[in-house]
Formats: C-alpha cells, sequence, structure tokens
C-alpha cells in the first residue's frame, strides 16, 4: 500500500466522521511535507518505478496504434498491467507531494 492510501486508510479511522475531502487532501499534504527524504525514499523510489512502467506501456501501446499489430500485443500488455500493479490502486505516488 503507498503512502497515500495508508494515510488515509489511518486518518479514516481516527476520524469516522469527517466526509470532506479538501479536509483529508490537506492533512496528507501537511503529513507528506513533514517527512524527511529518507522516509520519502520508499515512496519516491515506487513512483518511479511505476512512471517508468506507465511510460514503457505508452510506448507500446502508440507502437500498437501505428502499426496495427493486432491481439499479440494487446495480450502482452494486458499481462504487463495487471503483473505490474500488485496494489491494484492505479494512484501514483507522486501526487503526495
Amino acid at each position: 500500500m503507498g503512502c497515500r492510501e495508508e494515510f488515509r486508510k489511518q486518518f479514516k479511522e481516527e476520524n469516522p466522521n469527517n466526509k470532506l475531502v479538501a479536509v483529508v487532501g490537506k492533512a496528507a499534504g501537511d503529513k507528506w511535507k513533514s517527512f524527511t527524504d529518507e522516509e520519502k525514499a520508499p515512496y519516491v523510489a515506487k513512483a518511479e518505478k511505476r512512471k517508468q512502467d506507465y511510460e514503457r506501456q505508452m510506448q507500446a501501446y502508440n507502437r500498437r496504434l501505428e502499426g496495427g499489430h493486432g491481439e499479440e500485443g494487446s495480450d502482452k500488455s494486458k499481462s504487463e498491467v495487471n503483473d505490474d500493479d500488485e496494489e491494484g490502486s492505479g494512484e501514483e505516488e507522486e501526487d503526495d507531494e
């Protein structure tokens, strides 16, 4: 689970009556800003990996669109997406800053 997801879960447990997204976002931003570079490092590394995976998948997708490689490329792309996204959240950690 990413930094943002962990924070949201904990925040909801501590503040069950708060339903305002802006309040949760502000609290998460303040928490992120309080982290040291060392505390941020695992999340930054994970975000960079996800970004590289996304860029690789987009290049493959664009090549398929331009070249019309058909179903063979699609199967590989689907496999890569399912294998790489272990958490299934689809959200990028870079937004935590």
